[in-house]
């Protein structure tokens, strides 16, 4: 934030070396002088030149003041100014708000407005005494604006800064340095406060954002169930908190837990939409009874009605454990095989040599359950090809892979890792193999079954 302007009030003009009638050092007329030496505009107001004492950091070179104000001899207030680089503060007047409007182009910086200046419409009738510094307001809310009061109303200039003005000057003591840092430091402020204003509100977007993409993504359902459950979820958009990437898990009230992990292809947000369409649309047909093939195809319409593209598909992995929780029903759609791990062999992948296609590429399809024992104690990770297919080591064109991956959890899980602990340390030793942060949406869900 810029360095508030210390008032200059108690200074008088022959103090600061800038009385008003007298012309400023360095061979500069008086306003009024300057005013009429300049050609007339083409609807007969005439635009004056004065200079500046030198730009604040960030400033625009060539400052532009609008002064609106009645008083016939208005350009006399505006003493003439020269800066030590001699760069012109070009400025124009207006006799009331509909000139203001017209002269307001791009170009003006600052406007200085006489709080003495009747409103307008409506606001004319009433009796705010800033009515027509709102007026202005509303009409430039781009701009820094300067009020000019009265030398005994500071209280109204206090109020009108309230409001929204950056500065407020008195009529009666208004001096070229004055005025040339006031128009300086307004700019500067006005600057800062927008662009903080800014700040705050891309701030309170991406809250928002995050807030309703942490919504979107799944609580399990799984009252009732002996199974442990975690995730982990890291999207490839820089600044995300969601991708094309969706999982989740409900029982049913038979006991049957069913999960499901998917990716639908790509990961910008409207991938993120649909994948967050499809995990909603399997939770409610699970609920609803459906599995297995059924549910896939009832999936498969959701997608075709739902992707803005026809070459938009999604793979699908969906898997079905029994009450006993010893077996399992397996579903995959174009998507890789989950990894089992039990304490008495290694971890390995499930077949998939019933692989179907991924959802959205062949009409009609079928998608065969496999039918798969899991035994007393174990633990079963789903997982999307963001996690495999990070390269091994900086500018390397090898993968990961599935048989990486099978590798690297059989020994995290022989250092004793499980649960979350595993899932991070996959997800970072994944990263760090790759040289850096994986391009791909990265999720992967592990359930636990221990022994009763």
């Amino acid at each position: 934030m810029p360095v508030p302007v210390p008032r200059q009030r108690a200074i008088p003009a022959v103090e600061s070396g800038q009385a008003r009638t007298a012309p400023p050092q360095g061979g500069g007329a008086p306003l009024e002088e300057e005013a009429n030496n300049e050609a007339a505009r083409p609807d007969g107001r005439k635009e004056a030149a004065v200079r500046t004492a030198g730009a604040a950091p960030g400033t625009p070179a060539n400052l532009s003041l609008l002064l609106i104000q009645d008083d016939p001899a208005a350009a006399l207030v505006v003493p003439g100014l020269l800066d030590q680089t001699g760069k012109p503060i070009r400025v124009r007047t207006a006799r009331n708000l509909t000139e203001a409007e017209r002269l307001l182009t791009d170009d003006v910086h600052c406007i200085l407005l006489d709080l003495a200046l009747p409103a307008t419409g409506r606001a004319q009738e009433g009796d705010d005494e800033l009515a027509v510094l709102k007026q202005v307001l509303r009409l430039a809310p781009r701009h820094a604006v300067l009020a000019l009061t009265a030398s005994g109303d500071a209280e109204r200039g206090a109020e009108a800064v309230r409001v929204g003005a950056q500065d407020y000057l008195f009529r009666e003591e208004l001096d070229g340095r004055l005025l040339s840092r006031a128009i300086r430091y307004a700019v500067e402020r006005k600057r800062s406060d927008s662009a903080e204003r800014r700040l705050a509100e891309g701030r309170l977007r991406a809250q928002e954002n995050a807030r309703l993409e942490r919504g979107l993504l799944p609580t399990p359902l799984l009252e009732g169930s002996t199974l442990r459950f975690a995730a982990r979820y890291r999207p490839g958009r820089s600044r995300a908190l969601l991708g094309g990437d969706f999982y989740d898990t409900v029982r049913t009230p038979d006991g049957t837990v069913h999960a499901m992990i998917g990716d639908v292809c790509g990961h910008g947000p409207d991938e993120a939409a649909l994948g967050v369409e499809l995990r909603i649309a399997w939770r409610a047909l699970t609920l609803a009874g459906l599995c297995g093939d059924e549910l896939l195809g009832t999936l498969q319409q959701v997608l075709e009605h739902e992707r803005d593209d026809d070459e938009i598909f999604a793979t699908l992995c969906t898997v079905d454990i029994a009450p006993d929780g010893r077996r399992a029903g397996l579903c995959l759609a174009g998507h890789p095989a989950p990894l089992i791990a039990r304490p008495d062999r290694p971890a390995r992948l499930l077949p998939y040599d019933n692989n179907g296609p991924a959802l959205g590429l062949l009409p009609g399809a079928r998608w065969p359950r496999t039918q798969v024992e899991l035994g007393a104690e174990w633990s079963l990770m789903l997982y999307t090809d963001g996690l495999i297919e990070g390269r091994v080591g900086t500018g390397s064109r090898e993968r990961l892979g599935q048989d990486g991956m099978v590798e690297m959890i059989r020994r995290l899980l022989g250092e004793g890792l499980r649960g979350e602990e595993l899932l991070r340390s996959s997800v970072n030793e994944v990263r760090e193999l790759n040289g850096g942060e994986l391009t791909d949406d990265v999720a992967l869900m592990l359930l636990e079954r221990t022994r009763d």
